[in-house]
């Protein structure tokens, strides 16, 4: 049986695995599922979701409660959570919309205090979200993105993978892969090169990227024509991996800092 504490509620219909266990007062509300591993801290509630194994949830978290959207008519969507997940105290994960039906959340990442991921998101995995990051809905994040505390998105954006976004700033527009933004609404400040070393992308691969987002940025070119002349060149898979979060962008595409600062940045 799994451990549960006396005082925690949980729902007839709600499947756990015989190892998780449940901490005090914790409310595991109906449609939930729990994988192994998976530990509920006291006091945190659970509605209408699925997790994966090992996910962490500490105290107060709410994970798959209801949309914050008017328009929400209280029809059985879902979020669903991958593996290997922390969830921080006071996070607020909601599940889908009659819009997609389900908010997703891929495994390996971390919700710090009073973060939110808004209703039908998809989070790809290895996000990290800082203290008090608001994420509106419809918003989509790629692998190993970092968004700085205090940080708000826009709702509908696309932001790449490999990104960091800057503590405070406010994303209003698509955000290419690799990247570093910053501001207030937040411009381009050049290539995220840490995070891309972090994760294990070759030298070569950090200099074809700079080199691209040169062309992109800086050489005075159309964006549609520096994307074509960079198709043109056969690049490598990294190359292509910017050059399609580009070409993906529906709402707006970020820009970079102007002038001799974007060169700068671009090139640290």
């Amino acid at each position: 049986m799994s451990d549960i504490h006396p005082t925690a509620v949980v729902h007839p219909s709600a499947k756990l695995d015989s190892s998780v266990k449940i901490g005090p007062y914790a409310v595991i509300g109906e449609g939930v599922e729990l994988g192994a591993g998976t530990t509920v801290g006291p006091h945190a509630v659970l509605e209408f979701c699925r997790l994966g194994r090992n996910n962490r949830l500490h105290a107060g978290c709410f994970v798959g409660t209801a949309p914050q959207d008017l328009k929400y008519a209280g029809e059985r969507t879902t979020l669903t959570l991958g593996d290997d997940n922390v969830v921080r105290e006071c996070v607020t994960l909601n599940r889908g919309t009659a819009a997609h039906g389900e908010t997703r959340i891929g495994s390996g990442c971390l919700f710090m205090a009073y973060s939110h991921v808004a209703h039908d998101c998809q989070l790809g995995d290895h996000v990290i979200l800082v203290n008090c990051v608001a994420v509106a809905g419809h918003v989509t994040i790629g692998d190993f993105t970092v968004v700085g505390g205090l940080a708000a998105i826009h709702q509908f954006q696309t932001i790449g993978r490999n990104c960091m976004i800057g503590g405070g700033s406010m994303i209003n527009k698509d955000m290419p892969s690799f990247c570093t933004c910053q501001g207030y609404p937040a411009n381009l400040r050049g290539l995220n090169v840490l995070g891309m070393r972090r994760a294990g992308f070759s030298r070569e691969a950090v200099a074809a990227v700079k080199n691209a987002y040169r062309t992109l940025f800086l050489s005075g070119l159309r964006l549609e024509e520096a994307v074509g002349k960079l198709r043109a060149q056969k690049p490598g898979p990294e190359v292509c991996l910017l050059l399609e979060s580009i070409e993906r962008s529906k709402r707006g595409l970020m820009r970079p800092a102007s002038g001799a600062e974007a060169e700068e940045e671009a090139v640290a």
